[in-house]
């Protein structure tokens, strides 16, 4: 049976996303698929280069996830920002992409750290952009400036999604309603109830 490299992605994907790096071999991600591990040499040179493969696939996804996400037409800022966060739980939850973003963001293997976390940071740049842009439209209901708007936003993502990864869901979603109805407090002037 003959597998094309985007069975042994999906696959290295899902093992990558649910066991991390070094808990993932290629033996296992070539018996999912049905084939020995031999024949994944003939689609990658190595586990990093899969495993580096797969994260630009996913940082791509995950990019155009979100600016999609902030350019559809939203009833406002408020709802908008919160249905973002409040998404993740149940995209990590469902889909493997998100998993492995979130576990290999704050986890990279230690030897692809550097590779690893610059593309990541590259991400974040993009996420940033997307945000100015979106609070820039909102400008006139903020009390700060977008730039520190956007960045006290991206701390909240942060800190709701290092939550996700290590506490679980039920945590998540207890620092994500405290810290949010400060945060839209902080920032906005008609600050009413979440």
């Amino acid at each position: 049976m003959k597998m094309s490299s985007n069975e042994i992605k999906k696959a290295g994907l899902f093992h990558f996303a649910n066991s991390g790096y070094d808990g993932t071999s290629l033996s296992a991600i070539a018996g999912e698929v049905g084939i020995k591990k031999q024949s994944i040499y003939a689609h990658f040179a190595n586990k990093d280069e899969l495993f580096l493969t797969i994260l630009n696939e996913v940082l791509a996804t995950e990019r155009t996830y979100i600016q999609d996400f902030f350019t559809k037409d939203h009833l406002n800022l408020k709802v908008a920002l919160f249905e973002f966060l409040q998404g993740f739980s149940k995209r990590y939850e469902m889909y493997d992409n998100t998993k492995f973003l979130l576990r290999m963001g704050f986890l990279p293997p230690t030897h692809l750290y550097q590779q690893v976390m610059d593309k990541v940071y590259l991400f974040y740049d993009d996420i940033e952009k997307v945000l100015i842009d979106v609070f820039e439209q909102n400008r006139d209901s903020l009390t700060e400036p977008v730039n520190d708007v956007v960045t006290a936003f991206i701390g909240l993502y942060d800190t709701v999604l290092v939550e996700l990864l290590y506490s679980g869901n039920d945590r998540f979603q207890k620092r994500l309603h405290a810290s949010w109805k400060i945060f839209w407090k902080g920032i906005t002037l008609h600050a009413e109830a979440p």
